[in-house]
């Protein structure tokens, strides 16, 4: 099992998704959004599951400072350029990846 959490340190949900892999004492990998950028291909795995536009954070501070809800735009595009307008936690274990709050698929993935 090799496990990546994307994420940031201020996030309740990527927090809830370190909280789980540790209690189970799964090792995992931490990216901090706010620290590093995905690389391309980090970002190219991600989109072979999760459509990019689903990946957007229609909450996020920026999505809403940036005016991004009266905007047409590529969400890929706009991921690449600033990573923090994705739903976080990022997990991404192998070819699988599940965002946002998803403990039961997590589970699924430990047995």
């Amino acid at each position: 099992m090799n496990i990546q959490i994307i994420g940031t340190k201020k996030c309740n949900n990527t927090k809830k998704a370190i909280r789980f892999f540790k209690e189970r004492n799964v090792p995992f990998h931490f990216v901090d959004l706010q620290e590093r950028s995905l690389s391309d291909g980090e970002l190219r795995n991600i989109i072979r599951k999760i459509n990019p536009e689903e990946l957007v954070d229609k909450n996020s501070k920026i999505y809403k400072k940036k005016g991004y809800v009266y905007m047409e735009f590529d969400a890929l595009e706009e991921i690449q350029e600033n990573n923090q307008l994705m739903i976080t936690p990022v997990v991404r274990n192998g070819n699988e990846v599940t965002i946002g709050d998803a403990v039961k698929e997590w589970a699924v993935w430990l047995k």
